[in-house]
Protein backbone atom coordinates (compact mmCIF):
# COMPACT_ATOMS: atom_id res chain seq x y z
CA UNK A 1 0.00 0.00 0.00
CA UNK A 2 1.50 3.54 -1.24
CA UNK A 3 1.42 5.98 1.83
CA UNK A 4 -0.20 9.26 1.85
CA UNK A 5 3.21 11.21 1.69
CA UNK A 6 4.47 8.58 -1.11
CA UNK A 7 1.45 9.79 -3.17
CA UNK A 8 1.86 13.63 -2.35
CA UNK A 9 5.22 12.86 -3.56
CA UNK A 10 4.00 11.68 -6.89
CA UNK A 11 1.91 13.81 -7.51
CA UNK A 12 3.75 17.14 -6.90
CA UNK A 13 6.50 15.93 -8.92
CA UNK A 14 4.21 15.15 -11.93
CA UNK A 15 2.88 18.83 -11.32
CA UNK A 16 6.24 19.85 -11.27
CA UNK A 17 7.26 18.33 -14.12
CA UNK A 18 4.52 19.97 -16.30
CA UNK A 19 5.27 23.34 -14.94
CA UNK A 20 8.79 23.47 -15.59
CA UNK A 21 8.64 22.19 -19.45
CA UNK A 22 5.73 24.44 -19.82
CA UNK A 23 7.41 27.80 -18.62
CA UNK A 24 10.62 26.70 -19.75
CA UNK A 25 12.01 26.79 -16.30
CA UNK A 26 16.05 25.16 -15.75
CA UNK A 27 15.39 22.62 -13.88
CA UNK A 28 17.00 18.69 -12.71
CA UNK A 29 15.59 15.65 -11.75
CA UNK A 30 17.13 14.14 -8.39
CA UNK A 31 18.36 10.30 -8.82
CA UNK A 32 16.74 6.98 -7.93
CA UNK A 33 12.88 5.91 -8.18
CA UNK A 34 11.16 8.74 -6.61
CA UNK A 35 12.83 11.26 -8.43
CA UNK A 36 12.45 15.20 -7.17
CA UNK A 37 12.26 18.19 -9.69
CA UNK A 38 15.16 20.54 -8.48
CA UNK A 39 14.85 23.98 -9.92
CA UNK A 40 17.86 26.02 -11.58
CA UNK A 41 17.87 29.58 -9.94
CA UNK A 42 18.12 32.86 -12.04
CA UNK A 43 18.86 36.34 -11.30
CA UNK A 44 15.21 37.11 -11.54
CA UNK A 45 13.11 34.40 -10.91
CA UNK A 46 13.19 30.89 -9.52
CA UNK A 47 10.59 28.06 -10.70
CA UNK A 48 9.71 27.10 -6.74
CA UNK A 49 8.25 30.30 -6.32
CA UNK A 50 5.78 33.23 -7.68
CA UNK A 51 8.17 35.79 -9.04
CA UNK A 52 6.63 38.32 -7.13
CA UNK A 53 7.52 36.83 -4.03
CA UNK A 54 11.33 35.69 -5.18
CA UNK A 55 11.56 39.40 -5.76
CA UNK A 56 10.71 40.28 -2.30
CA UNK A 57 12.81 37.86 -0.63
CA UNK A 58 16.05 38.93 -2.81
CA UNK A 59 15.19 42.49 -1.50
CA UNK A 60 15.32 41.34 2.10
CA UNK A 61 18.21 40.23 3.13
CA UNK A 62 17.39 37.85 6.29
CA UNK A 63 15.10 36.40 3.71
CA UNK A 64 17.88 36.29 0.80
CA UNK A 65 20.25 34.20 3.05
CA UNK A 66 17.09 31.37 4.00
CA UNK A 67 17.50 30.74 0.65
CA UNK A 68 21.18 29.40 0.86
CA UNK A 69 20.64 26.67 3.22
CA UNK A 70 22.85 24.13 1.56
CA UNK A 71 20.90 21.01 -0.04
CA UNK A 72 22.48 18.02 2.39
CA UNK A 73 22.30 15.14 -0.13
CA UNK A 74 23.40 17.17 -3.39
CA UNK A 75 26.44 15.24 -3.77
CA UNK A 76 24.60 11.67 -3.88
CA UNK A 77 21.18 12.70 -5.54
CA UNK A 78 21.64 15.29 -8.11
CA UNK A 79 24.05 16.04 -11.17
CA UNK A 80 26.89 17.91 -10.87
CA UNK A 81 26.54 22.10 -11.82
CA UNK A 82 28.46 24.90 -11.39
CA UNK A 83 26.67 26.13 -8.59
CA UNK A 84 25.76 24.34 -5.06
CA UNK A 85 22.50 22.93 -5.15
CA UNK A 86 20.03 24.32 -2.19
CA UNK A 87 17.55 23.03 -0.09
CA UNK A 88 15.23 25.63 -1.00
CA UNK A 89 15.62 24.39 -4.67
CA UNK A 90 13.95 21.31 -4.36
CA UNK A 91 10.12 21.32 -5.30
CA UNK A 92 9.34 19.25 -2.11
CA UNK A 93 10.86 21.98 0.10
CA UNK A 94 8.33 22.78 2.99
CA UNK A 95 10.59 25.56 3.60
CA UNK A 96 10.01 26.80 -0.24
CA UNK A 97 6.37 26.38 -0.01
CA UNK A 98 6.60 28.24 3.41
CA UNK A 99 8.44 31.90 2.50
CA UNK A 100 6.13 31.34 -1.20
CA UNK A 101 3.00 31.91 1.21
CA UNK A 102 4.43 34.14 3.70
CA UNK A 103 7.16 36.56 1.55
CA UNK A 104 4.15 37.24 -0.88
CA UNK A 105 3.97 41.23 -0.86
CA UNK A 106 -0.31 40.53 -0.44
CA UNK A 107 -0.38 37.91 2.59
CA UNK A 108 1.07 39.43 5.75
CA UNK A 109 -1.83 40.95 6.57
CA UNK A 110 -4.13 37.97 5.69
CA UNK A 111 -2.09 35.32 7.09
CA UNK A 112 -1.41 37.61 10.53
CA UNK A 113 -5.67 37.81 10.75
CA UNK A 114 -5.92 33.96 10.03
CA UNK A 115 -3.23 32.81 12.40
CA UNK A 116 -4.68 35.41 15.47
CA UNK A 117 -1.51 37.38 15.19
CA UNK A 118 -0.90 41.39 15.41
CA UNK A 119 -1.04 42.54 12.19
CA UNK A 120 2.04 43.77 10.94
CA UNK A 121 4.91 41.51 12.06
CA UNK A 122 7.12 40.00 9.62
CA UNK A 123 8.21 36.95 9.40
CA UNK A 124 11.81 35.27 10.52
CA UNK A 125 12.43 32.00 9.06
CA UNK A 126 15.07 29.52 10.66
CA UNK A 127 14.24 31.25 14.35
CA UNK A 128 16.65 29.95 16.61
CA UNK A 129 14.91 28.85 20.04
CA UNK A 130 16.71 27.91 23.57
CA UNK A 131 15.18 25.02 25.00
CA UNK A 132 15.86 25.25 28.91
CA UNK A 133 17.58 21.46 29.57
CA UNK A 134 17.05 19.84 33.38
CA UNK A 135 20.98 20.07 33.86
CA UNK A 136 20.99 24.29 33.06
CA UNK A 137 21.59 24.19 29.14
CA UNK A 138 19.42 24.56 26.59
CA UNK A 139 18.66 23.12 23.26
CA UNK A 140 19.57 25.45 20.14
CA UNK A 141 16.10 24.45 18.18
CA UNK A 142 15.51 25.92 15.01
CA UNK A 143 11.97 26.63 14.22
CA UNK A 144 11.03 27.12 10.97
CA UNK A 145 9.22 30.30 11.21
CA UNK A 146 8.38 33.04 14.04
CA UNK A 147 5.46 35.47 12.94
CA UNK A 148 4.73 37.48 15.77
CA UNK A 149 3.62 35.66 18.78
CA UNK A 150 3.92 32.31 16.35
CA UNK A 151 6.34 29.68 15.97
CA UNK A 152 5.91 27.22 13.05
CA UNK A 153 6.61 24.06 11.87
CA UNK A 154 6.04 23.46 8.22
CA UNK A 155 5.30 19.93 6.51
CA UNK A 156 4.67 19.18 2.79
CA UNK A 157 5.83 15.48 2.11
CA UNK A 158 7.76 14.64 5.18
CA UNK A 159 5.80 11.50 6.67
CA UNK A 160 5.91 11.98 10.32
CA UNK A 161 8.05 14.28 12.98
CA UNK A 162 11.04 12.23 14.25
CA UNK A 163 11.52 9.71 17.24
CA UNK A 164 13.43 10.27 20.42
CA UNK A 165 15.00 8.37 23.19
CA UNK A 166 12.97 9.14 26.44
CA UNK A 167 15.78 9.86 28.39
CA UNK A 168 16.24 12.63 25.67
CA UNK A 169 12.87 14.05 25.91
CA UNK A 170 12.28 13.92 29.37
CA UNK A 171 15.58 15.90 29.47
CA UNK A 172 14.06 19.14 28.92
CA UNK A 173 13.28 21.04 31.98
CA UNK A 174 9.62 21.95 31.64
CA UNK A 175 8.49 18.01 30.00
CA UNK A 176 6.92 17.23 33.21
CA UNK A 177 5.00 20.66 33.97
CA UNK A 178 3.66 20.68 29.82
CA UNK A 179 2.69 17.35 29.35
CA UNK A 180 1.09 14.10 30.21
CA UNK A 181 4.07 11.99 29.86
CA UNK A 182 1.18 8.70 29.97
CA UNK A 183 -0.50 10.21 27.35
CA UNK A 184 2.13 10.75 24.51
CA UNK A 185 2.59 8.26 21.82
CA UNK A 186 5.89 6.16 22.72
CA UNK A 187 7.84 3.15 21.08
CA UNK A 188 10.46 1.07 22.34
CA UNK A 189 11.33 3.69 24.66
CA UNK A 190 11.44 6.20 22.12
CA UNK A 191 8.29 9.32 22.45
CA UNK A 192 7.14 9.65 18.40
CA UNK A 193 6.75 13.40 17.37
CA UNK A 194 10.03 14.62 18.62
CA UNK A 195 9.89 18.04 16.70
CA UNK A 196 6.86 18.93 18.02
CA UNK A 197 7.37 17.92 21.49
CA UNK A 198 10.54 20.26 20.86
CA UNK A 199 8.53 23.23 19.50
CA UNK A 200 6.10 23.02 21.98
CA UNK A 201 8.73 23.36 24.54
CA UNK A 202 10.62 26.41 22.83
CA UNK A 203 6.87 28.23 22.38
CA UNK A 204 6.13 27.46 26.09
CA UNK A 205 9.47 28.71 27.23
CA UNK A 206 9.08 32.00 25.09
CA UNK A 207 5.47 32.72 25.75
CA UNK A 208 4.39 31.98 22.32
CA UNK A 209 2.10 30.08 20.66
CA UNK A 210 2.70 27.31 18.59
CA UNK A 211 1.37 25.42 14.93
CA UNK A 212 2.07 23.37 12.67
CA UNK A 213 1.37 24.03 8.84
Amino acid sequence: MISYASQLRQELNARNVGYARSRGLSHVSSYGENAVVVYEPCNRSHGNFLDVTYRAILRNPAWNRRLGKIHASAAHHLPKADHRWRELDSSMSSDALLMNVFCHPGSPKSACSILGVQSGESPLFGFRAHVPLVNGHSDRTEVDMKLGSLLVESKLTESGFQTKAAEVVEGYRDFREVFDRGMLPKWRKKYASYQLIRNVLAAHALGLSFCVL
